[in-house]
């Protein structure tokens, strides 16, 4: 089973960057072979441009990304997570990434660090000063949120994958069934505008029946039960139109309209 073969990459692409804005992690997706799927999202200069971006340092990256698991510390101090992709308990790829540190830098100790690796220290220092710090609490956190928010959306690409040309059907359905509740909501209006005049018919019969006296005492009581009927069918068709109304928004939700 390969991820290109059901995933739209634009979409996954697209929730891979806002998961990324929101936890202020980088990541990226790839598949069981190691290919990206989406493009970087956060990717640090730190990371790229110079720790990678020198020899020395992209083959001390290289074991971090084959033999890391979870959330770990890469060599060069950083935070880095990765977690498996899985549709019905098959791996299919991975989203890795992190890229930010789990406490505040000390810098001497990063100035070595760039001399061992053959990178100019006060570039790669600026590089540091602009790389996120989180507690290792909310590293953990947030890998997790963007771990399950990819699984997830990955897993319903598989299931909308299966659904073949139904997904077309299942879209003309929804439309019929927004339509039908479109009715009941006029209908309903409708019905509301008639329990009102019960209301104030009922009214009317009241004064008339007081006028009346107790030759009208009987209508009085008509008039009243007419009054409770119209209240209480007054209270069901709000109801019904709030429960037409909430069905409408969940089958926008579905239809994507929202």
């Amino acid at each position: 089973m390969k991820m290109k073969d059901f995933v739209d990459v634009r979409k996954l692409q697209r929730i891979q960057d806002q998961c990324s804005d929101a936890t202020g992690l980088a990541a990226v997706v790839v598949d069981t072979e190691g290919n990206e799927l989406t493009k970087g999202s956060n990717f640090t200069d730190f990371c790229m441009k110079y720790t990678k971006g020198s020899e020395e340092g992209k083959a001390r990256c290289k074991p971090c990304g084959y033999d890391g698991k979870g959330t770990y510390l890469c060599h060069a101090g950083l935070a880095d997570f990765t977690a498996d992709i899985v549709v019905e308990g098959e791996k299919v790829g991975a989203v890795i990434g992190g890229q930010v540190l789990d406490r505040e830098p000390d810098e001497e100790k990063f100035k070595g660090l760039a001399q061992e690796l053959g990178i100019d220290p006060e570039e790669y220092i600026r590089a540091l000063r602009k790389v996120p710090v989180r507690t290792e609490k909310a590293i953990r956190a947030a890998a997790g949120l963007l771990a399950e928010v990819i699984n997830q959306a990955v897993n319903q690409a598989y299931r909308d994958s299966l659904a073949g040309g139904r997904a077309g059907g299942f879209g003309e359905e929804l439309e019929n069934a927004t339509k039908t509740v479109d009715i009941i909501n006029q209908k309903t209006k409708e019905l509301d505008g008639i329990a009102t005049k019960q209301n104030i018919l009922s009214l009317n019969a009241s004064i008339e029946s007081a006028r009346a006296g107790v030759a009208g005492a009987g209508f009085a009581v008509v008039a009243k039960q007419m009054g409770d009927l119209a209240s209480q069918s007054a209270g069901i068709y709000r109801e019904i139109s709030e429960s037409a109304q909430k069905i409408r928004r969940s089958m926008e939700v579905l239809n994507g309209k929202r």
